[in-house]
């Protein structure tokens, strides 16, 4: 007794198709035309079937026109009409603010470039206060510097005139020359 839920066909006869009936099914070509009945009959309903199939696109004759939305068409299409065909796809509530955050800062960028907004007059008038500073550092640095050179200058003089002084005093203890 077989194991299992189907049945068991080992051990039965087998069938097999001869060759001749192989022969007659294929020259046996009935399922491929009408009846004759039928198109001797309806000659005129055919006329007009036939125009209508003409209209819609389709001759071929017993073919029943199917539409099957799972076959897709390629249709060709130029690459302007593709873009401009194109639906505007709706932006999210995310991506909405995130372009109008980007669009808002290069607003606010462009303005502080040109000096209209309160923090660009700010940082003006700190660059300005700030350069007031600089110059003035620079000047005393200079006055400093000129100073220090005018005391270097007499320091040197006064040390120079010094050493004159001291080689042309006489020197005590020397010998006296005899007249």
């Amino acid at each position: 007794m077989p194991r299992g839920r189907g049945k068991n066909y080992k051990g039965r006869s087998r069938h097999f198709t001869s060759a001749e009936e192989i022969d007659r099914q294929m020259n046996d070509d009935t399922w491929r035309r009408t009846d004759k009945k039928d198109e001797a009959g309806d000659d005129d309903e055919e006329n007009s079937s036939s125009d209508d199939e003409q209209q819609n696109g389709s001759t071929t004759k017993g073919v029943i026109d199917i539409e099957n939305p799972n076959r897709v068409v390629n249709k060709l299409k130029k690459a302007g009409d593709i873009e401009a065909d194109a639906p505007k796809v709706e932006l999210s509530r995310r991506e909405r603010e995130a372009i109008e955050k980007e669009q808002a800062k290069a607003r606010y960028d462009k303005l502080h470039a040109e000096g209209k907004t309160d923090e660009a007059r700010a940082d003006l008038a700190r660059l300005s206060i700030i350069k007031k500073q600089r110059e003035e550092a620079a000047k005393k640095k200079e006055q400093d510097k000129q100073d220090k050179d005018a005391k270097v200058k007499a320091a040197d003089d006064a040390r120079k005139a010094a050493m004159e002084a001291q080689m042309s005093a006489p020197k005590p203890g020397g010998r006296r020359k005899k007249r």
